[in-house]
C-alpha cells in the first residue's frame, strides 16, 4: 500500500478524482495509530502479525504439537525478533483478547525481558510457569496479577529461576511467606513489588524484604525445582520439589526496593504487627519511594516518637534486627551522606582538596609560625571530612508516593517525608482533630508539600466545599486529581476547583448527586458570561461519575452550574482522549449540541474568510478515543453528532441510556466502526 499517491491522472473526470480522494482519506485513516500519528512500518508489521496470529502462525503448532508434546525450546519464527518487539506483540494480542496458550508457547523466547499476563490471568498455569522458567531466564519484568490458580510453591520455583528480575506483580495471587523469602534470596535486583490483595500473606512476612536472618522456627524457602538443559525440542520434566533443611539463618541484605504495594493483604499474626512491620520496612529499606501499606501513618508516628519497644516482639519472632539498631544505623548513614553532599558543595573539586592536604603535610616540617599559619587550612580540611552532629529530628525518609493516609496524619508524615509528590488520603471520622474541621486539618497538612505535589487522591464523604481551601493551596502544581464520595449541591464550587488546578491532566470526580433541583429563576441568574470560564488545556482524561439508585435513573433536574462546568471542560480541553460522564443529573443533549454548533459556526466563519487550516480553532472532543455516557440523559441524535465530530472515537458506552432504544443501537452498530456497549 503506497503512502504517497498522485492526486489524479491527466484528463481524469471530476467524479473519478473525487472518488480517489475519498478512497485516499479512508486509507489515510487506516494508516494512523490510535493517537492520530502515522503508523510506522514496524507497527504495521506487528498489526499484521496480530491479525494473522490465529490462522497462520499458531495454527500448525496448535493442531500438531500443543497437546502432544512439551518442548523446552521452540525454534520458530519469533526467535529472530528482538525481545522488545515480542513483548509489544504480546501486549497487543493481550489488549485485543487474542492471546492464547498456543500463542504464548511461541512467544516465550529467550530474549524476552518483559511479560505481562494481567490481561489474561487464566493462562498463568503451573505448566506455563515451567516454560517461563526454562526459556525466559533474563526476564526483568513479570506481571502475574490475578493468577489465583498458581500455588505458592509454583511461584517460588519460578522466581528462583529469574535472578535479574527488577519488577514483579503478584497482586491477587496465593502469594505467602515462602514466596517473599524466595524473592529475598533469589532476586537481589528487585526494585518494584506489588503483593496487594494477597490474603495468605501477613504483614510480618514482608520483613524478609528488609534483610536480616530467618529464624529457625520459620519455614525455609524452597529451592529451585526446574531443571535446565541445553537441548532444544526436548520434553520438559515435571518439577520435582526439593526439601531443604529446616534451619535457615544466614543473613540477607535488604532488597533495593523503590516501590512496595501491599494493601489489603492478610491479617497480622498479632494485633500490632501491621504497624510494627510497616515501621521496620520503612527504616530497613532506604531506597523506598513509593509505599502503599496498611497502618502507614501509624508507622510514621511510631518512628517520629521513637517508640520502638512495641516492635521488639515482632523483630525477635521474625529474626530481624531490633528497630532501635536499624534506626541508629539509618540515621548515621543519612548523616554521612549529608556530610558528603556538604563537602562536595564547599570544595571546588577533588584535585584542589588533594593539593590542600599535601600543602598541610609540607607545613608540618617547618617552623611553628608556619605551622600555625597552615593550621587554618588543616582545620578546614578536617572539618570538611567530619561526620556532622545529628539530632533526633534529623531522620527523613525518601518517600515520594504514599497511599492510605488519613487527614490527621499529614502533619506527622510531612515531617518525616518532606519530598512527597503523590498522596492518597482516606477520611476517618474517628480521628482526633483537636476541635478543628476536617477541611482545615487537610489544608494545614498539605501545606507542607505546597508547590511540589503532583497527584492527589481524596476519599471524603462530605461537602465538596470543605475541600476547596486545601485544593487552592496545592492545586497550582497538581497534574492529577481524584475526589471520591464527595457530596454536591446546585451551588457546589466545581468551577472554583477547576480554576485552582490549571495544570491538570487527569480529573476524576465520583460524587453524590444534589439532593434538590435548582429553580429555573436561579438558573437564569447563574448562567453569566461563559467567555470568562476557566479551562484545562492539558487535560486528557476526564471522569464525572454521579452515583444514582436505579429507581432514580431519570432526568429529574436541569442543573445550570453543572452545564457550565461541562462546557468549560469539554470546550476548553482540546487534548481530551478519555471522557466518562456517568449518571449526570442534567440533560447532555443541549450541552453537546451547543459545543458542536459553536465549532461549526467558527469553522464555517473561518473558511468563509479564507483562513488557513492551521488557524482554525481546535475541535472540541476531536482527540477523544474513549467516551462513556452510561446512565445519562442523551439521545441517539446527539450521539450521532458526537461520532461525526469525534473522528478518532474507538469506544462508546451507552449502557442504561433510557432515551436510546435497542433498534437505534443496532442500527448504529451496523453503520459505524465504533465499538458500542448498550444494555
Amino acid at each position: 500500500m503506497p503512502l504517497f499517491r498522485a492526486s489524479g491522472k491527466p484528463g481524469a473526470t471530476p467524479g473519478t478524482k473525487q472518488r480517489k480522494m475519498r478512497t485516499g482519506r479512508k486509507r489515510e485513516r487506516r494508516e494512523t495509530d490510535e493517537d492520530g500519528s502515522v503508523v510506522s512500518l514496524t507497527r504495521l508489521c506487528l498489526l499484521s502479525l496480530a491479525d494473522n496470529m490465529k490462522t497462520v502462525w499458531v495454527k500448525d503448532y496448535a493442531d500438531n504439537y500443543l497437546d502432544q508434546y512439551c518442548f523446552r525450546h521452540i525454534m520458530g519464527p519469533f526467535n529472530i525478533l528482538p525481545g522488545e518487539l515480542v513483548e509489544e506483540l504480546t501486549c497487543l494480542l493481550s489488549s485485543r483478547q487474542q492471546l492464547s496458550r498456543a500463542a504464548l508457547h511461541l512467544l516465550l523466547v529467550p530474549q524476552l525481558r518483559g511479560l505481562s499476563l494481567a490481561g489474561c490471568p487464566g493462562l498463568a498455569t503451573s505448566a506455563l510457569c515451567t516454560l517461563i522458567a526454562a526459556r525466559c531466564q533474563v526476564l526483568s519484568s513479570l506481571d502475574l496479577s490475578g493468577a489465583q490458580q498458581l500455588p505458592s510453591q509454583v511461584q517460588c520455583d519460578l522466581l528462583s529461576c529469574l535472578p535479574v528480575l527488577r519488577s514483579l506483580s503478584l497482586a491477587g495471587t496465593p502469594c505467602d511467606r515462602r514466596v517473599i523469602r524466595t524473592l529475598a534470596r533469589c532476586c537481589p535486583l528487585l526494585c518494584h513489588l506489588d503483593v496487594s490483595r494477597c490474603h495468605f500473606l501477613s504483614p510480618a512476612a514482608l520483613l524478609a524484604l528488609g534483610g536480616g536472618a530467618f529464624s529457625s522456627s520459620s519455614s525455609s524457602p524452597p529451592g529451585s525445582s526446574f531443571r535446565h538443559t541445553s537441548a532444544s525440542h526436548s520434553p520438559v520434566s515435571p518439577p520435582s520439589y526439593s526439601d531443604p533443611s529446616s534451619s535457615f539463618s544466614s543473613p540477607l541484605l535488604p532488597l533495593p526496593l523503590s516501590s512496595l504495594l501491599a494493601l489489603d493483604i492478610g491479617f497480622g499474626e498479632e494485633e500490632g504487627d501491621p504497624t510494627a512491620a510497616a515501621a521496620c520496612l520503612l527504616l530497613s529499606m532506604p531506597r523506598l519511594e513509593r509505599v502503599a501499606m496498611a497502618c502507614l501513618a501509624q508507622a510514621c508516628s511510631l518512628i517520629c516518637r521513637r517508640d520502638f519497644g512495641q516492635t521488639d516482639e515482632l523483630t525477635r519472632r521474625e529474626g530481624v534486627p531490633r528497630l532501635e539498631e536499624v534506626w541508629r544505623e539509618r540515621r548515621l548513614r543519612q548523616g554521612m551522606d549529608s556530610g558528603r553532599k556538604n563537602e562536595a558543595t564547599n570544595e571546588e573539586n577533588e584535585d584542589e582538596e588533594e593539593d590542600e592536604r599535601m600543602l598541610w603535610e609540607g607545613y608540618e616540617s617547618e617552623s611553628e609560625d608556619d605551622t600555625s599559619s597552615g593550621g587554618g587550612v588543616a582545620e578546614k580540611g578536617r572539618v570538611g571530612r567530619a561526620v556532622p552532629k545529628l539530632d533526633a529530628e534529623s531522620l527523613t525518609l525518601r518517600l515520594r508516593d504514599v497511599q492510605g493516609l488519613s487527614f490527621a496524619s499529614l502533619e506527622t508524615v510531612g515531617r518525616l517525608c518532606p519530598d512527597v509528590h503523590s498522596v492518597s488520603l482516606d477520611f476517618d471520622d474517628e480521628e482526633d482533630t483537636g476541635g478543628r474541621s476536617q477541611g482545615s486539618v487537610l489544608a494545614a497538612g498539605l501545606q507542607t508539600w505546597s508547590g511540589q505535589l503532583r497527584s492527589l487522591s481524596l476519599r471524603y464523604p462530605g461537602p465538596l466545599v470543605d475541600l476547596l481551601p486545601a485544593l487552592q493551596g496545592v492545586g497550582s502544581s497538581l497534574v492529577s486529581l481524584t475526589l471520591e464520595g464527595v457530596k454536591t449541591s446546585p451551588h457546589t464550587p466545581l468551577l472554583e476547583v477547576i480554576q485552582a488546578c490549571p495544570r491538570l491532566r487527569e480529573l476524576l470526580i465520583c460524587a453524590e448527586p444534589p439532593t434538590a433541583a435548582q429553580d429555573e429563576e436561579e438558573e437564569e441568574d447563574e448562567e453569566g458570561d461563559e467567555r470568562n470560564l476557566p479551562s484545562l488545556p492539558n487535560l486528557y482524561s476526564l471522569t464525572l461519575n454521579f452515583s444514582y439508585e436505579h429507581s432514580q435513573m431519570k432526568p429529574v433536574m436541569s442543573w445550570m452550574s453543572l452545564k457550565r462546568v461541562l462546557k468549560c471542560l469539554l470546550s476548553g480541553s482540546p487534548l481530551l482522549e478519555k471522557v466518562s460522564l456517568v449518571a449526570l443529573p442534567c440533560p447532555l443533549n443541549s450541552v453537546f449540541q451547543d459545543i458542536l454548533s459553536r465549532f461549526r459556526w467558527n469553522l464555517h466563519g473561518n473558511q468563509h474568510r479564507g483562513a488557513d487550516s492551521s488557524d482554525l480553532p481546535p475541535l472540541p472532543l476531536g482527540r477523544v478515543q474513549h467516551l462513556s455516557l452510561a446512565r445519562s440523559n442523551v439521545s441517539m441524535q446527539t450521539v450521532i453528532g458526537l461520532v461525526q465530530g469525534c473522528k478518532r472515537l474507538k469506544y462508546l458506552d451507552l449502557s442504561c441510556c433510557w432515551e436510546i432504544s435497542r433498534l437505534e443501537s443496532l442500527y448504529f452498530q451496523t453503520s459505524n466502526n465504533v465499538q458500542l456497549v448498550w444494555t
